[in-house]
């Protein structure tokens, strides 16, 4: 007759891991550790956690109420018959004191100062530009008044911003976009009459009073409407045109009696008119798909290079005799290049966070903000310089301004209209 053996007594071994879920018998704590850690030398942590009071059957490990619970095995456990512990929705602090909503066990930590006052931020972000850019007019000009060489100074301009640009690429931040000969064909023309546009708007600040040439430059609406008009072939409503009235009555009024006026300073801001006018127009033609950032950094390095030859051209020999030297025999070398070190990186950065903040408002806040903006330059320089306006100039310098806003809101508004008219027909 056969002979039983006694599975107890059974010489055959098992593996030490399917002995954990094989044997029924309770064991110790101890026990259960020493076989856990014996599984695997990687474990890297052991941890408990506790079981609730009833148990599957034939559960596997059982532990006077503990479970074990380390990396990488913890799902494999679970699987066999533990059971994770319900965690009540509770409110806890973080490290940093942040309060954190707790819901099954994940943590929701609660809304960034950013999210709870939005308005803020882009205040914030409204103010800094504007005070960036009263800055940047405010230096710009007191350099003209000992180094009146504006060719060269747009260059400085560019080049800190080209210089900026290349650093952040370096680091990162943001990563450089690659460009390919079509994509450079179209930005060309945007970075030409950018680059004539600044050109022409830094002469007449050397030529004529911040005040007044911010004055003309409130005309380039006027500009705009007549290239999408005659030029593009789009319909400008009338309501537009008779916002644009007052516009160049304005600026007439203040052109007349203005004590700085000379024909070099007005014409090169009418100029400068012009070529942000078109600039805007091939932007349009020009859409890459390239993010902001990258586009105008590969606008500022070829305006750049537009701006090089005329300035060497135009100011080089008169440079080179006198310029330099004249400048710095009259405020010293280290505030001569401190001073065209930062108008040149105020000038990006102004332009830099008129286009964050831009971004983060609708279309009617943009353009009251612009009309604010030029309020700001056009008061401050002429506190700061102390300009001496006849009442002629500043009545017509407000009709001017006041004729800019009206028009930016009515623009706004049909913009507006139009882009709820494509989403009801779209959706």
């Amino acid at each position: 007759m056969a002979s039983v053996i006694n599975p107890v007594h059974s010489p055959i071994r098992t593996c030490q891991l399917s002995s954990l879920y094989l044997s029924s018998n309770k064991i110790s704590p101890s026990f259960a550790l020493l076989k856990a850690r014996s599984l695997s030398s990687k474990a890297s942590s052991l941890t408990f956690s506790p079981l609730p009071e009833t148990i599957k059957p034939f559960s596997p490990v059982e532990t006077s109420g503990k479970a074990l619970r380390f990396s990488g095995w913890s799902q494999q456990l679970r699987r066999r018959g533990s059971v994770e512990p319900p965690v009540a929705k509770a409110a806890a602090a973080d490290a940093e004191g942040a309060e954190i909503e707790s819901a099954a066990g994940y943590g929701k930590p609660s809304k960034s100062f950013s999210e709870k006052f939005p308005f803020l931020i882009t205040g914030f972000f409204f103010f800094m530009w504007y005070l960036l850019n009263v800055i940047f007019n405010i230096l710009n000009k007191k350099v003209y008044n000992y180094f009146p060489y504006p060719y060269f100074v747009s260059v400085i301009h560019l080049l800190v911003g080209v210089v900026y640009c290349l650093v952040s690429w370096s680091i990162g931040l943001p990563k450089r976009a690659p460009i390919d000969k079509e994509q450079l064909a179209l930005l060309t023309p945007v970075a030409f009459c950018h680059a004539l546009g600044h050109v022409m708007s830094n002469v007449s600040f050397a030529a004529v009073a911040v005040s007044f040439t911010h004055t003309i430059k409130a005309l380039e609406p006027f500009f705009n409407a007549s290239a999408s008009q005659f030029v593009l072939g789009q319909h400008i409503p009338l309501s537009l045109w008779l916002s644009l009235a007052p516009v160049v009555i304005g600026v007439s009024m203040a052109s007349l009696t203005e004590l700085s006026f000379n024909w070099l300073g007005f014409g090169s801001a009418m100029i400068s008119n012009i070529a942000f006018t078109y600039r805007s127009i091939y932007s349009k033609k020009a859409m890459t798909g390239m993010d902001s950032t990258n586009v105008y950094a590969y606008i500022s390095i070829i305006a750049l290079l537009v701006c090089i030859p005329p300035a060497l051209l135009i100011e080089g020999p008169q440079l080179l005799q006198y310029g330099f030297r004249d400048a710095i025999a009259k405020v010293g070398l280290y505030k001569f290049l401190s001073d065209l070190f930062w108008i040149g990186m105020f000038y990006h950065l102004y332009n830099q966070l008129a286009t964050n903040t831009l971004e983060r408002v609708a279309p009617l806040t943009h353009a009251v903000g612009n009309v604010l903006k030029r309020v700001f330059v056009i008061g401050f320089s002429i506190v700061v310089f102390g300009n001496k306006i006849s009442t002629q100039t500043g009545i017509g310098t407000a009709i001017a301004i006041a004729g800019v806003a009206i028009y930016s809101l009515i623009k706004a508004n049909i913009e507006e209209q139009k882009r709820n008219a494509a989403a009801i027909s779209t959706s």
